[in-house]
């Protein structure tokens, strides 16, 4: 460009016309083939990683994967099906992940791991990986969804396969939900459905109001009513989120959020109320 620059630059006192030029069928031939032919050779190079990417193994190991405004959940249901809020994945262990989302659009996304998905309502999609380097990481979501897009991360651990082992034993271990308070299962409930993604405890707020100083404490909302924070009104917060909207904050959380419980209720015998346990819960957290 600088040469075309200098060498072609008008010279001082030329008024005439520039030489016409019809052009040079031999460059423009070359300039149209050579570049095509790059073109079909990276196409080729990378739909052959993407088949190799895609293609099923006889010894994956499953994982559903759950998005919600704003975290993760993780379920491995060869292994007795628990759940867990981390990814823990045994190193060069092939791994099909099962992903859906709760609510809106959401991207599951290990920059380590150099491979994206979507996540989407009432659909399932699915990513395989194989984990070839131990350590830590971060998974992102990585599609804008809401104010706390930017906070939901969950821990991503890549272990060798004794870890891993003594990983699943422990997490398959049943709990003894009966031998604890309500406080303590409602701390439980708090990290594993997600509620920790939009309220905090410890008095900042995020999208949502902090459970910290919550109960016996005026709250005035979007419609200018307002009321003092007791269980019936955290009750009626959780089946009913759209019921009350304090000033400040967005009518965001998913209608439905209390139907989740139903099924880790059933599967201990009924023998608590979640949402009993997670109002104790913020009443033990205090002012």
């Amino acid at each position: 460009m600088l040469y075309t620059l200098f060498i072609f630059q008008r010279k001082p006192g030329d008024e005439g016309d520039g030489e016409y030029i019809h052009g040079h069928q031999g460059l423009e031939i070359a300039w149209t083939i050579l570049p095509l032919i790059l073109v079909f050779i990276f196409a080729f190079w990378g739909s052959k990683m993407l088949s190799d990417l895609l293609r099923p193994q006889d010894n994956e190991m499953v994982v559903e994967v759950t998005g919600r405004r704003w975290s993760w959940s993780f379920t491995y249901p060869e292994l007795e099906g628990f759940t867990t809020t981390e990814l823990v994945l045994p190193i060069d262990q092939p791994i099909v992940l099962k992903m859906t989302s709760e609510d809106v659009i959401h991207s599951f996304w290990v920059p380590e791991f150099r491979v994206k998905q979507d996540l989407l309502p009432n659909r399932f999609t699915t990513l395989r990986i194989e984990p070839s380097l131990l350590g830590d990481y971060k998974v992102r979501c990585a599609e804008i969804c809401g104010g706390n897009h930017y906070n939901m991360l969950a821990d991503v651990r890549v272990v060798n396969s004794a870890e891993f082992d003594e990983w699943v034993t422990n997490n398959q271990e049943k709990v003894d939900y009966a031998s604890m308070s309500a406080a303590e299962r409602g701390a439980l409930w708090y990290e594993q459905y997600g509620c920790n993604a939009c309220h905090t405890t410890d008095g900042a707020n995020s999208v949502g109001p902090s459970w910290l100083g919550l109960f016996d404490r005026e709250h005035q909302f979007e419609d200018g009513t307002s009321l003092t924070a007791d269980a019936d009104y955290v009750r009626e917060s959780i089946e009913d989120p759209a019921a009350k909207i304090v000033s400040g904050f967005g009518n965001i959380m998913p209608p439905g959020f209390a139907d989740k419980f139903a099924e880790t209720e059933a599967q201990n015998g009924n023998q608590f109320d979640t949402v009993e346990d997670i109002i104790a819960f913020i009443e033990s957290l205090g002012q």
